[in-house]
């Protein structure tokens, strides 16, 4: 098997497991690379590029929490099998603790068993922004600033109301910022969007899960400028008035499949933090 370890590099207790990782796997015969960073981190030579990733792993291994993972799915392109280690708080997208993580990996058979999660693409004025695996935030660039937002499904305005933001979540994305706003926890399976309010002024604005075969459009009008926020990380102004359309992206990330299900994970890093 040919293995691609990207770890966090703020913590040195992750990047020296993921050093040994690479160590014990190499030994048991794999092929393994690592990431550039990660790579100059640990001061090893022949570090790659996500760029010149296509052909030449199998697998990607994230040793991280749930950011590291995030942060290797939007740098891949195509999209490959990957799994996370935890090394972070709750680590809801990486499903292999540490002491067992080895273990697995050795055992990986080259038809191991993966299972896709859909991603939503988003558009704004100036064309295609980027693809979320967890969510995407409109949110004022001005803090406590409130907005205004229209909900728009298939040309047909659905709500209207004012908000300190909107998240727009994947169902895999519903354990994290999307159910800290209120929304419910959703099936991965399901190909939806969740649609959350982010403190609303009025009562009545509740959480929408809207299915992806609908078309779906965020209209912003207000006086305050507002950025839209991809999984934490890309940002994109959005000005004062301005759309964000809302579809399935056709490139799903990829998920190795552990002895854990999603509400195995649910029970156990959710309900008994």
């Amino acid at each position: 098997m040919r293995y691609f370890i990207v770890s966090r590099i703020d913590r040195e207790e992750a990047i020296a497991f993921a050093g040994t990782l690479a160590d014990d796997l190499r030994m048991a015969g794999h092929t393994v690379f690592f990431e550039q960073d990660t790579a100059d981190t640990l001061k090893r030579d022949g570090g790659l590029s996500f760029e010149e990733l296509p052909g030449r792993a199998d697998l990607v291994v994230a040793v991280g929490g749930d950011g590291t993972v995030l942060r290797a799915v939007a740098r891949m392109q195509p999209q490959l099998p990957v799994i996370g280690i935890n090394w972070g708080e709750v680590g809801f997208l990486a499903d292999l603790e540490r002491g067992h993580a080895l273990e697995f990996l050795k055992a990986l058979k080259p038809d191991f068993p993966v299972e896709k999660r859909m991603r939503l693409a988003f558009e704004s004025d100036h064309g295609h922004v980027g693809d979320a695996l967890n969510e995407a935030l409109i949110v004022t660039s001005r803090p406590a600033k409130l907005l205004r937002f229209s909900i728009v499904i298939d040309g047909e305005v659905a709500e209207t109301f004012r908000a300190d933001g909107i998240i727009l979540s994947t169902p895999t994305g519903s354990t994290a910022y999307a159910m800290s706003g209120g929304g419910p926890i959703v099936d991965p399976w399901i190909d939806g969007v969740l649609i959350v309010p982010l403190a609303p002024y009025m009562l009545s604005s509740r959480p929408h899960i809207i299915s992806t075969d609908r078309k779906i459009e965020i209209r912003l009008e207000t006086t305050k400028p507002a950025n839209l926020v991809i999984d934490g990380v890309e940002v994109e102004p959005l000005g004062l008035s301005g759309s964000v359309r809302v579809m399935k992206s056709a490139d799903p990330a990829i998920f190795v499949k552990s002895e854990r299900t999603f509400f195995e994970k649910v029970e156990q890093k959710l309900r008994r933090l």
